[in-house]
């Protein structure tokens, strides 16, 4: 399967700071329910026989290739990129943890009736002694020792009790199941549910084509054990919100749904793009009930839907929503965060949002949701380039250029563009992280990752914020990407996040973030194995050098305020023929 692009925001429409409009009748309903314990089969054998991946819509390739213009994607200009430090690369630290979900366990799910599938994308959610990790196509439950229970499960499987593909045989044709893409996964500590989502296109059962229909779906568990019973809603998503029926292009889909949550809503934004052309529809904020998802008895959870969101020269785009780390008490306003890079090139600013009084969520009662914006000057950062590789054995390449189909060179590692990665709330700050350009001492620009504290206030329904912290991480001729920030009730926090380049194969790695000091050291929780050897970064396999990669990790807290993170590294384990890709989870004891 080759997955859509990731977004990247072009030069779009001028827009201006102000309240966002608020949608009209916007519903979500409840499509089934599953028991997760049920769904689970023995791994299949990997087949070649057609049907091994897919091209989901191509609408943000092309974004990126406008963003870019005549710029390689192995460098971009150094003038005025950020100029950090460099940290010192050191063993693992403190942390413990395990392998999560690799290709070849989500290729085989679904006794093999699965798509290869770059790059994973992956969701975490920690409590009650359980670890939910979700990623393109599959979905496990694991003890927070590591010890998986129930075994593997198809996210087609789980979400509409189909299998994204099953392969033509001498008497029956191929059939397809529903595009489905960008998991995300939660675990709300004062109640003890869990959530993941999901979005989906429907498709043509007999060609796989893409139709019209796209939706988010929102899974919740009846209970706190996640090997249980399941809730699955939806939410419309193939006009927007239904505030403005012209939507150029439509219908469409919502791309990279992104959750948070507090003490009364479930929040979800999108990016909305037409399916069948090119084009950006702006953001949308989807804020749910969270007492209404949760309560079995409440056939019509409470729904507001937000779109046409403004923001400085353009519209806004990857809003990420906040969670709070358990005992952090978060109600009343919601907050999310978002970058303003609308050229493709750098920029010193950074948006913050509050959306405020979610009680009517809760009790529907009270004054309407609003939702407001504020640009707040920040650190510089910039679309960052592609990642080199430290050269390694590649057997897809090998392969490839034993056959004659290409001459194949070591991929580079895609490190997409600086939107805001996810976001953290721990009673008084938001914290947050981003693929950025940087300049080091030595050598070209790299990818590394800068991070941002943002203290916001909402007063007399006015929002103001400062930034409270900032920083960068680096790593000197080599790059850091994708980065998740995990902050506890006590402001203990760490980012997860990869390290690669020409020194160090695609690791799974972390930094501490204590105090008021900027961190010293990248600590390698599980160094790579070999490069990146996909086939997303072939030419003749996906028209590229340039492998995908993230496109986000993820970060939690559990109840007892340990940081947790999740992110993609190449294992030292069973891969197979088209990608070797895998995941680790980290546990970092403050």
């Amino acid at each position: 399967m080759k997955r859509t692009e990731s977004f990247a925001a072009a030069v779009f429409l001028a827009g201006t700071l102000g309240l966002a409009s608020q949608a009209g009748a916007q519903n979500i309903r409840l499509d089934r329910t599953v028991t997760f314990s049920q769904l689970a089969t023995a791994p299949g054998t990997e087949s070649n026989t057609g049907g091994e991946y897919r091209q989901g819509p191509v609408e943000d390739a092309d974004l990126k290739k406008l963003l870019r213009g005549s710029i390689s994607s192995a460098r971009v200009s150094s003038a005025h990129v950020p100029r950090p430090n460099p940290l010192a690369v050191d063993g693992a630290g403190s942390v413990t943890g395990f392998n999560g979900l690799t290709q070849a366990q989500q290729r085989l799910a679904d006794g093999g009736n699965q798509f290869s599938i770059e790059p994973p994308d992956q969701g975490l959610a920690v409590g009650n002694g359980f670890v939910v990790e979700a990623v393109n196509l599959a979905l496990r439950v694991d003890r927070v020792g590591g010890a998986p229970v129930g075994g593997v499960v198809s996210l087609n499987r789980f979400f509409f009790n189909e299998s994204a593909i099953v392969r033509a045989t001498a008497t029956t044709p191929t059939r397809y199941g529903h595009f489905v893409s960008d998991p995300k996964a939660y675990f709300h500590a004062a109640t003890g549910h869990w959530f993941v989502t999901v979005l989906s296109i429907d498709v043509n059962p007999a060609t796989g084509a893409l139709l019209g229909r796209s939706r988010v779906h929102v899974a919740v568990s009846q209970t706190a054990d996640p090997t249980g019973g399941w809730r699955i809603y939806s939410i419309e998503t193939t006009n927007g919100t239904g505030t403005t029926p012209g939507h150029a292009g439509c219908p469409c889909f919502g791309d990279q749904p992104l959750i948070g949550a507090d003490a009364n809503g479930f929040y979800i934004t999108t990016n909305e793009f037409p399916i069948f052309v090119g084009g950006f529809n702006g953001a949308q904020v989807y804020a749910v009930s969270i007492n209404d998802l949760e309560n079995p008895a409440v056939a019509q959870p409470r729904m507001k839907a937000f779109d046409n969101l403004p923001l400085a020269e353009g519209p806004a785009y990857t809003l990420q929503p906040a969670t709070a780390a358990p005992g952090v008490a978060y109600g009343g306003t919601a907050y999310f965060l978002s970058a303003l890079d609308f050229t493709g090139t750098l920029d010193d600013r950074i948006a913050v949002w509050a959306l405020s009084n979610t009680v009517w969520l809760s009790t529907g009662t009270g004054a309407a949701l609003s939702l407001q914006s504020l640009v707040i000057k920040s650190q510089s950062y910039g679309q960052p380039p592609d990642a080199e590789q430290k050269p390694g054995p590649t057997p897809l390449r090998d392969l490839l250029k034993g056959l004659k189909i290409a001459t194949e060179h070591l991929p580079l590692i895609a490190a997409n563009d600086d939107r805001m990665q996810q976001v953290m709330f721990d009673g008084t700050n938001l914290w947050g992280a981003l693929n950025t350009v940087v300049k080091p001492l030595n050598g070209p620009t790299r990818v590394g990752s800068a991070y941002f504290v943002v203290r916001p206030a909402t007063t007399g329904g006015v929002l103001s914020a400062t930034i409270a912290r900032q920083g960068y991480v680096s790593v000197n001729n080599n790059s850091v990407l994708y980065p998740s920030v995990a902050v506890n009730a006590s402001g203990a926090a760490a980012i997860g996040l990869t390290l690669v380049g020409p020194d160090y194969y695609p690791s799974a790695a972390y930094v501490r973030l204590s105090g008021s000091g900027a961190p010293n050291v990248v600590n390698v929780a599980a160094a790579g194995a070999g490069p990146e050897d996909g086939f997303t970064g072939y030419v003749s396999q996906a028209d590229s050098r340039t492998a995908r990669w993230g496109d986000y990790s993820a970060a939690t807290v559990d109840e007892a305020g340990n940081l947790w993170f999740a992110t993609e590294y190449i294992p030292a384990l069973p891969r197979t023929q088209l990608a070797n890709w895998g995941t680790y989870i980290g546990k970092i004891t403050p």
